[in-house]
């Protein structure tokens, strides 16, 4: 890692407001300590590799545009933009979160703004760009007033989700928030008790590992240390050590 890739990992994990220890006779920051040193809670499950499908543009394109046009519950009727998803269709990660907000509608894009740019330095501290993941939501539309999704909003959405989901072939899902984790696990166990292992999703068994939303690390910065915790879970996942 070069000097430049240092100082920007370091400015990742400052972001996250996890504290950067540097050697003196080192001359560059040493951003994080050994993987091995960061502690897993719940079970080590050695997970099956996913098998990935071979891209498919055409059923990308048919399903963002039956998104645009989707009007299966009340939501379209206040939307500017749904909110398909963006990324690299052909991804290892799959970043999944709730539902669309007020510059998330205008944009169309999931995670812009103070969120948005938080999860990009919880990306960036693992070394990832944000156009090398994917980035979803369980719903394509804004709830009015950011309000939680309701049940049967969730299950007008949920095929588009599951589509995507079939199309990438993800290795590791993070699903960020209290709502898009217990969507996914389809559980309502609080977050903080499904933090901190590794789940599986759909019939696929992919690997899943929950964290807190950035809007709630925003609000409550004292939880940014456990979510870099759940972010070094996922990669462990990813690379089969856990």
């Amino acid at each position: 890692m070069s000097v430049l890739e240092g100082e920007r990992r370091r400015q990742y994990l400052e972001a996250l407001g996890v504290e950067v220890w540097v050697r003196r006779d080192l001359p560059e920051p040493q951003a994080v300590p050994p993987l091995a040193a960061v502690p897993v809670v719940g079970p080590q499950v050695a997970m099956p590799p996913v098998p990935r499908p071979a891209p498919r543009p055409e059923a990308w394109d048919a399903l963002a545009a039956e998104v645009a046009a989707c009007e299966r519950c009340p939501l379209h009727e206040g939307r500017l933009n749904t909110v398909f998803g963006v990324g690299n269709r052909e991804a290892d990660w799959l970043v999944i979160g709730e539902a669309p907000g007020a510059e998330e509608d205008k944009r169309g894009e999931p995670f812009v703004g103070r969120a948005g740019q938080l999860l990009n330095s919880m990306l960036g501290a693992l070394g990832l760009k944000r156009e090398t993941v994917y980035i979803a939501n369980i719903l394509k539309c804004r709830p009015p007033g950011n309000r939680d999704p309701r049940p049967e909003e969730v299950v007008a959405c949920s095929s588009y989700l599951a589509r995507q989901i079939e199309l990438i072939g993800p290795k590791i899902v993070l699903a960020v928030g209290r709502i898009a984790a217990q969507n996914l696990l389809e559980v309502t166990t609080p977050i903080g008790k499904l933090r901190g292992q590794v789940h599986t999703l759909g019939p696929q068994r992919i690997p899943l590992v929950v964290t807190y939303h950035p809007a709630y690390l925003l609000r409550t910065p004292s939880e940014k240390r456990k979510a870099w915790q759940d972010l070094l879970l996922a990669r462990r996942v990813l690379e089969g050590r856990s």
